[in-house]
C-alpha cells in the first residue's frame, strides 16, 4: 500500500496538507501517515524538566492527531498512523522516509504569509531532485471545494 506522509506541525497549512493527503489516500486506495517531530531545543532544560515537557510535547501531537485522524476516518474512510520522533525537522523526514518503504508521496502544505512557504520546504526545494519520493505542496491558502476539485 502506497502511504501519503503529512507533517503535523502548529501551522495553519498543515490542515490542507492533511485534507489533501486523506482525499488522495481515499481516492487512491492508499494510506495515510502522519509524522510529527519534536526539536530537541523544547527540552534544553534540566533532565527532569525536559522529560515532563517531552511528555507534555507528545500529549499535545496526540491530541492534535486524534482530532485530524477522526475527521480522516469519519470523512474520508482512511485511518492514519502517528509517527513521533525527536530530533532536527529536516534529518528525521527524511529518515523517517527511507526507514518506511511504503511511504510514496510526501505532502506538505505551503504557507501564504510574506516569510515564505516554510522552513521544510525552502530546505527540500534546494535537494528536491535527489528525494527519493515525489514532494507534493499544497498551497495553504486553497479552500476545501478546491482541494476536493483537485484530489
Amino acid at each position: 500500500m502506497r502511504k501519503f506522509l503529512v507533517v503535523l506541525d502548529d501551522s495553519r497549512e498543515c490542515l490542507n496538507a492533511m485534507r489533501f493527503a486523506a482525499m488522495r489516500a481515499s481516492n487512491t486506495g492508499g494510506g495515510v501517515e502522519i509524522l510529527s517531530i519534536i526539536a530537541p531545543e523544547e527540552f534544553n532544560h534540566w533532565i527532569g524538566v525536559g522529560d515532563i515537557m517531552r511528555a507534555e510535547a507528545r500529549e499535545r501531537i496526540e491530541a492534535h492527531f486524534n482530532v485530524f485522524a477522526k475527521w480522516m476516518h469519519d470523512r474520508q474512510g482512511i485511518d492514519p498512523h502517528l509517527v513521533i520522533r525527536e530530533g532536527e525537522p529536516l534529518p528525521e523526514l527524511l529518515t523517517q522516509i527511507r526507514e518506511d518503504k511504503e511511504i510514496g508521496v510526501l505532502v506538505l502544505g505551503a504557507a501564504t504569509g510574506k516569510g515564505g512557504p516554510g522552513p521544510l520546504i525552502t530546505q527540500l526545494s534546494k535537494s528536491a531532485g535527489t528525494l527519493p519520493i515525489p514532494l507534493t505542496i499544497v498551497p495553504g491558502g486553497l479552500s476545501k471545494d478546491q482541494l476536493e476539485a483537485i484530489t
